[in-house]
């Protein structure tokens, strides 16, 4: 194993060497916990998650599975980004083979360190301490302001470093601060990670698979990710991974830092080329967003590609909590200037969590004729709206004459007004393209509907979380302008002559906020109405007995490691 500047910490090399647990219990089971009546299966439905994988060449097969391993390793990083502690911890609850033992095991490794993410941080495990919200980004002991004034003593090349996604904070010999980069802070399993992404790279016959694999495992190495990400955005391949750095919601200080991840997925071609139509709307969208002209991007990246995959195995900040069920990637201002960004819809994982988790709480929290307009079609379809709006709208900014970018400006507030704005902005883009058209008018009701009972969904992973914060703002913005509705019952509905123009109106607020890099406005908007009322709390207090989300166990995966033994 190659040495790094200390000794490696973190999860993925504690288990290689040590052997107290296999490199693949890094996924919980959720049959372990059963009948312990712990929050984890109270909390999530276990699932079976799987692809047809059994129309792909042998090499692609082989390609496969040498990335699900270096995904593995993703998981051991991504631990210890989120707590120093974290790979003591799990060894010590490794060790423990009582039946309570092993159930704090599984929600541990589900939550990826001892707290639940969608109750608040909660800790569960004894001894564990308060979540830090800088996460393991920044040096123990050192505080949000004193870190903040430091970075803002810096010019240049070194506050582009400090504040960039693909470093660390750390002291420095003389007890100031440094930054670190992510291949020095992470090289030994990065290491493992890159051999095993250039093993599938030689496996594979698809030529943008290759250079995907190739890139990404140099870019490990260099802490460049530019290359990769452009080969990523040029993927063409029945296999469509997605791995290494990307989501910075665990930087709950600043959101600057990313945390590793992984995605292994396969292509659903037929709904892919269903949906390519939506990709060349993208510019007529930003050339009517409802903000000052002055704000729309006159010309976004010319690729925009939409991805519907299904998935064989995630890791990291993909699989520790509430799972993801579409993203929107990469995060580079750069890549997405030049390229755009690209849209990956998770059509299993969403198929799974409207079954389980969505239609239940329809049931409860609308009306009874509300119900009925609640589909699969408006759910999955709004979703890609989403993930449309995140590649749209301000992103490089200037604010008092510098040349900036929304996530800096907007800092710790960045992610829950980001996620706000591509949820209210979809809405707004759905009926445009409804209007045009290009979707269908059978979607005109429904789609709010269904939104509706998602938002219940959403708040309860937590206003702590971007996500459920985000969704908040949006409920209370039209509860309040009357847009939705609550009966005597505690019963909510859509007011169709009103939801139109409060979605326009908040997403003209919410990306007015981004392109003025308003800091002091995003803070009002989260304080005043990223919260949750009395009519809300009393539906959700009904939903008890409804999974929060699901619990992937990820069959097919399992079924090609069991193949390659």
């Amino acid at each position: 194993m190659t040495k790094t500047r200390r000794p490696f910490g973190g999860v993925g090399t504690v288990l290689l060497a040590a052997g107290a647990v296999g490199a693949c219990a890094l996924t919980p089971t959720p049959a372990a916990a059963g009948g312990q009546g712990t929050t984890m299966t109270r909390l999530f439905a276990p699932v079976d998650i799987g692809a047809d994988v059994s129309g792909l060449p042998d090499s692609e097969r082989r390609a496969l599975g040498h990335i699900i391993d270096a995904a593995r390793v993703m998981d051991g990083i991504f631990l210890e980004q989120v707590w120093a502690g974290n790979p003591a911890m799990l060894v010590s609850l490794a060790g423990d083979r009582s039946a309570a033992g092993q159930a704090a095991l599984d929600y541990f490794l589900l939550n990826k360190g001892p707290w639940s993410r969608i109750e608040g941080e909660r800790p569960f495990v004894a001894g564990a301490p308060r979540k830090p919200g800088g996460a393991n980004y920044y040096p123990a002991g050192s505080t949000r302001d004193e870190v903040a004034a430091w970075l803002d003593g810096l010019e240049g090349p070194a506050r582009a470093a400090a504040t960039g996604f693909f470093t660390t904070i750390r002291r420095a010999p003389d007890g100031g601060f440094t930054s670190v980069p992510y291949s020095m802070e992470y090289e030994g399993p990065l290491a493992i990670a890159a051999a095993h992404l250039l093993a599938a790279a030689r496996a594979t016959a698809d030529p943008t698979l290759r250079r995907y694999l190739e890139s990404r495992a140099a870019a490990f190495a260099s802490n460049d990710y530019y290359e990769s990400d452009m080969a990523w955005m040029e993927l063409d391949s029945a296999v469509e991974p997605t791995i290494g750095p990307y989501e910075v919601y665990e930087d709950e200080w600043f959101n600057y830092k990313a945390a590793f991840e992984a995605f292994v997925t396969v292509r659903d071609a037929a709904e892919t080329a269903t949906l390519e139509r939506f990709g060349a709307e993208l510019q007529r969208l930003e050339d009517t967003l409802p903000i000052d002209p002055r704000f729309r991007n006159p010309a976004l990246g010319a690729l925009a590609p939409i991805r519907v995959v299904n998935v064989v195995f995630t890791a990291g900040d993909a699989n520790s909590g509430v799972q993801t069920a579409a993203f929107n990637l990469p995060n580079d201002e750069r890549v997405v200037r030049e390229k755009g960004s690209k849209r990956v819809m998770l059509k299993n994982v969403q198929e799974a969590k409207f079954q389980r988790v969505l239609t239940p709480i329809a049931q409860v929290t609308l009306r009874p004729a509300e119900r009925r307009e609640v589909s699969f079609e408006a759910f999955f379809t709004h979703i890609l709206m989403h993930e449309l709006m995140h590649g749209l709208g301000p992103g490089t900014i200037t604010v008092d004459g510098r040349r900036t970018t929304v996530r800096q400006e907007l800092r710790e507030t960045h992610s829950t007004i980001e996620e706000a704005k591509a949820d209210v902005a979809g809405l707004w883009a759905l009926r445009e393209l409804i209007d045009r058209g290009v979707v269908d008018r059978s979607l005109e009701r429904s789609m709010y509907t269904t939104f509706l009972a998602s938002t219940f969904r959403s708040i309860r992973f937590g206003i702590d979380e971007a996500h459920g914060r985000g969704v908040a703002i949006q409920l209370n913005t039209f509860l309040d302008a009357g847009a939705v509705i609550v009966d005597a019952d505690g019963r909510f509905a859509v007011d169709h002559g009103r939801i139109r123009d409060t979605v326009t109106a908040l997403a003209r607020e919410l990306m007015t906020v981004q392109a003025t890099g308003d800091f002091a406005a995003a803070e009002r908007i989260l304080e005043t109405r990223g919260v949750v009322t009395p009519a809300v709390r009393q539906a959700l207090d009904r939903l008890g007995h409804i999974p929060i989300d699901i619990q992937p166990r990820f069959v097919t995966a399992e079924a090609l490691a069991a193949a390659a033994r």
